[in-house]
């Protein structure tokens, strides 16, 4: 029903009686926001048609005249757009997003680091604290050597992040098959949900990896 003449809305976000702006649904998510599946190979295309069409329908300055019911309205409908638009941009932040509308009490991304590197990450730290504690000129030979070493574990900790978002792609193609195949639900939600596992775990290591390459360069300069 419209918030302003109580009729039944049939347009998709103005009324079709009064022509007032109608508020986004509660329930809906960033896809159905731009009429996409939840896939995590979007239409970039389709998602860039749509957000300008409707933020010219939203933008605050059409509502400038308007009363502060419709101004309410439009700035509320406005930020929602751009938040989705944001994510679903985002390769990292829309499988992130995808995660959190699917993945129910298990939707936090954690920030683990990968068991494999957890003594090298150990010993990475006890590193930067020795390089922070070096004076620039009593112990510039020591210095300078401890900052190639770490400027080489960085570059090596950057690599092993683009591995794994390149594990992290063959996720989205396995997720996205998975969507559009016609399986038994039950089992497919079985395989979606061993999907989604797997994903969390890529992200969670790679969000560690992320920061402890940014740690490094902060560091060294």
């Amino acid at each position: 029903m419209c918030w302003h003449c109580q009729s039944e809305v049939t347009g998709e976000y103005l009324c079709g009686q009064c022509v007032k702006v109608q508020p986004l649904s509660k329930a809906l998510d960033y896809f159905a926001c731009f009429k996409l599946d939840r896939l995590l190979a979007i239409d970039e295309q389709q998602l860039e048609r749509i957000y300008y069409e409707l933020s010219r329908t939203f933008h605050p300055d059409f509502y400038c005249t308007k009363d502060d019911s419709e101004k309410t309205i439009s700035l509320g409908n406005s930020a929602f757009l751009n938040s989705a638009y944001r994510v679903l941009k985002d390769p990292i932040q829309r499988v992130e997003y995808l995660i959190r509308l699917e993945a129910g009490a298990v939707k936090d991304i954690r920030s683990n680091p990968p068991a494999d590197l957890f003594e090298e990450i150990l010993e990475l730290q006890e590193d930067m604290e020795t390089f922070r504690g070096l004076s620039p000129e009593k112990d510039s030979t020591e210095r300078a050597a401890l900052r190639e070493k770490l400027q080489r574990e960085r570059e090596r900790l950057e690599g092993r992040q683009e591995e794994m978002e390149k594990a992290l792609g063959a996720k989205y193609q396995e997720w996205d098959e998975l969507q559009v195949a016609n399986a038994d639900p039950s089992e497919a939600r079985d395989q979606k949900n061993g999907v989604l596992r797997s994903m969390q775990e890529i992200l969670s290591n790679r969000t560690y990896i992320c920061n402890m390459a940014n740690e490094l360069l902060e560091t060294t300069g």
